[in-house]
């Protein structure tokens, strides 16, 4: 008896979305530098054309990472490497380099203070023949300083 793979992906499919894809998430075009956004208090990046809004899940990815100068002579780089994951149905557009990923809500129960944080996709999203929900991996905008 052959394993039909595709039918056994097939059904597993709406279950991994069911489960995990709770939130509204929204991929977006770059549309300029970050801009301080005086009823937040923090530098937001604006979005350009939206690629994709719809079911999605964001979580982290590991703990983040401080990197240094590429010259040794010079001190450390004040900015984290703050590594995150997106999650989003197969169905969804593949999201390039530099994609503003904004949460634009959440599930009842679910954490409401990450509505409206960012993150900037690093690579393109990642796929696979064997794949059940797009992956993609994730920088967060960091909120400390107006520099771009």
């Amino acid at each position: 008896m052959a394993v039909d793979l595709a039918r056994i992906l097939a059904n597993v499919t709406p279950l991994v979305e069911g489960m995990l894809l709770l939130d509204t998430v929204r991929f977006a075009a770059p549309g300029g530098p970050p801009i301080f956004n005086p009823d937040t208090g923090l530098y937001e990046a604006p979005e350009g054309d939206i690629l994709y809004e719809g079911p999605g899940a964001v979580q982290p990815g590991s703990l983040p990472e401080t990197a240094s100068a590429v010259v040794a002579t010079q001190p450390w780089v004040n900015e984290t490497s703050s590594k995150y994951k997106a999650f989003t149905p197969l169905t969804a557009p593949v999201a390039g380099r530099d994609t503003i990923v904004t949460v634009a809500a959440i599930h009842d129960g679910g954490d409401q203070t990450l509505v409206g944080r960012q993150w900037r996709a690093m690579d393109p999203s990642q796929g696979g023949t064997l794949g059940v929900i797009r992956i993609t991996s994730l920088d967060q905008i960091q909120q400390t300083s107006g520099e771009a």
